[in-house]
């Protein structure tokens, strides 16, 4: 017996994806909120311009 590992999202090709572009999501400052299954989590822009998503 075989087991796929695999998600649905990864047979989708990269191409096919929606893209975000930092700077229109950092615009107005360099943190935002995002709310996902009734949850609010923070997307921070660092100093050293790096992503750190916090809950």
């Amino acid at each position: 017996m075989t087991t796929s590992t695999a998600s649905p999202a990864s047979a989708v090709p990269l191409s096919a994806l929606p893209t975000l572009d930092s700077t229109a999501l950092f615009a107005a400052g360099r943190e935002v909120r995002i709310r996902h299954s009734g949850e609010e989590y923070r997307l921070r822009l660092t100093s050293n311009n790096k992503l750190i998503l916090t809950k």
